[in-house]
């Protein structure tokens, strides 16, 4: 028997198109990135998914996107200023032990909130290990909802982001952040 196709949705968040993929089976997600300059039609989600979950890529996406799904209403929710309402919707990404404690100390960084690669590292359990986590963060295949967003450098500048630093920026602010350093903000990671 052959799976179902991946199900999703793309909902317009800080003024960019998110796409969350999920397996229908389960309701569990399995990527989800913004289509921005840097990802234009989330082409770049597709390969990461295909790269780090092959089996999963090759499902293929369903042809219809599933606007009814709870996943989609949470969303829509976070888009329309609820910021907790994406914090139920579960997740599944391949990843190490270590990559793993990274993602849900993420998970733990509520809206409003950002800590730095150092406390994230120090929340993860290692406080020695902060290249790790940025790494962790780089490599994370479900962008927003698990907020790698809310990680700054130690600087207070804004750091690197996969979907760039003005995505990032207005989603801090859509979050009711305080804003980035301008200083740190200049330079790269």
């Amino acid at each position: 028997m052959t799976a179902a196709p991946l199900a999703h949705t793309t909902v317009v968040i800080a003024g960019s198109p998110f796409r969350a993929i999920w397996a229908p089976e389960d309701g569990v997600v399995r990527a989800g990135g913004f289509d921005t300059e840097f990802d234009p039609g989330h082409r770049l989600l597709r390969e990461r998914l295909s790269a780090s979950a092959p089996e999963l890529s090759l499902r293929g996406l369903d042809d219809r996107p599933d606007d009814e799904h709870p996943i989609a209403g949470a969303l829509r929710a976070y888009a329309a200023g609820r910021l907790d309402a994406i914090d139920g919707i579960r997740v599944s990404q391949p990843e190490t032990e270590f990559r793993g404690g990274v993602r849900r100390a993420l998970r733990r960084v509520r809206a409003g909130e950002h800590v730095t690669y150092t406390g994230l590292a120090e929340r993860a359990g290692r406080p020695d290990a902060v290249r790790a986590a940025a790494s962790a963060c780089a490599t994370n295949l479900i962008g927003l909802i698990v907020p790698c967003h809310r990680i700054l450098r130690r600087d207070g500048g804004v750091g690197g982001y996969l979907f760039g630093a003005d995505l990032k920026r207005r989603l801090l602010q859509h979050e009711g952040a305080p804003a980035p350093s301008a200083a740190g903000a200049q330079r790269r990671r």
